[in-house]
């Protein structure tokens, strides 16, 4: 009934599981805080195979003790008990071996990293704008509801409101593996404020989600960074206009520039932007991993491509459709109100049963 290859490649994991075990209890791993942090995620990891294996192995033996009687036994209780559990068990162990096939698929390394959130204006002038805040307003409650943290660094706001371009740190638990779905460009298809006639008009943004960087990901050459400072504009109090608090970094080698003007004090404006241009850099090097992924199947993570278009929101018609697995949802003023779920979901669902079949599962 069980695929035997499967339990077999289980081993190696339980072998490895009990020898972090012994490992994370061993004086000399403990202090060393850098190998006690790896071996400790190694072994939570590997703790949701074993937990997911022990229940399949489960299973099995109940499906073989099942078949046996149903094979041995003349008590006809007996057999019809063991039919009702064999019958429920050739239901259950397929979805069990799923969910094993899935934990031993190696995880994007970066998935557990913070991100870095940047929305621009595309076309479509203010109406542009005004969709971009849209959108931020979306991923804020999306954020909320999953107890992320999200802070704005830099924002230029549109001249009907919105923004041409607003760029956010967003911290917590697992936060790239989720949003980078959302890198692409996004379409808004509605009557903007502005239109008198009432036709629909069709505007754009565009969504850039970049794995944070941390220090140990990017070496930066002090000499490679030209910093300066100017004064803050915008909501602020009294320091805005008076106080050289922002900072602006250009990296020479790559042409790359970041701003920060989020905080009052100099020193936590240069620590965002520092961050803000190690992972534009690192972003550099994933987007060479993200192209290498394309080339073998066709990833639900972007490219890149920030002309690429992976979503449509339709207000005459109140729908999202989602073009890369052709998802329409009519549930638009959910979606907009940060209700992300479903449709991050099947995405994650289709991308995984990619990753099964380049495993060989």
């Amino acid at each position: 009934m069980s695929d035997n290859s499967l339990l077999e490649k289980l081993e190696t994991f339980y072998i490895r599981f009990r020898e972090i075990g012994q490992l994370i209890t061993d004086p000399e791993v403990i202090q060393d805080m850098n190998r006690f942090v790896k071996l400790n995620k190694e072994y939570r990891d590997l703790e949701q195979i074993v937990e997911a294996g022990d229940e399949l192995k489960r299973a099995v033996s109940s499906y073989d003790e099942a078949q046996e009687i149903l094979n041995t036994e003349t008590d006809k209780e007996l057999k019809e008990m063991a039919e009702m559990e064999i019958e429920e068990l050739e239901a259950k162990i397929p979805e069990l071996e799923s969910k094993v096939k899935m934990l031993l698929v190696p995880a994007d390394p970066e998935d557990s990293k913070n991100v870095i959130l940047e929305i621009r204006a595309g076309t479509g002038g203010d109406e542009a704008s005004l969709f971009a805040g849209d959108l931020f307003r979306m991923y804020t409650k999306f954020c909320e509801s999953k107890r992320w943290k999200i802070e704005i660094t830099n924002y230029s706001e549109g001249t009907s409101g919105g923004y041409k371009e607003i760029v956010a740190n967003i911290t917590g638990d697992g936060v790239y593996g989720i949003m980078k779905y959302e890198s692409g460009v996004h379409r808004v298809q509605r009557v903007p404020a502005t239109e008198t006639q009432g036709r629909v008009h069709t505007s754009a943004a565009t969504v850039a989600v970049l794995p944070e960087a941390e220090e140990v990901d990017v070496v930066l050459n002090p000499a490679d960074i030209r910093k300066d400072t100017y004064c803050s504009s915008g909501p602020g109090g009294q320091s805005v206009n008076t106080t050289y608090s922002a900072i602006r970094l250009t990296h020479i080698p790559t042409g790359i520039v970041v701003t920060c003007q989020d905080e009052k004090s100099q020193l936590k404006n240069l620590a965002k932007a520092m961050t803000e241009l190690r992972s534009r850099i690192y972003a550099i090097e994933h987007q060479k991993y993200l192209d290498e992924i394309a080339t073998k199947r066709k990833t639900m993570v972007s490219t890149g491509d920030r002309s690429a278009k992976i979503r449509t929101y339709n207000y005459p018609q109140g729908r999202v459709t989602d073009h890369r697995i052709n998802l329409t949802l009519y549930n638009l003023a959910a979606v907009m109100d940060g209700e992300l779920g479903e449709i991050i979901e099947k995405l994650q669902i289709e991308e995984n049963t990619e990753k099964l079949k380049e495993s060989g599962f």
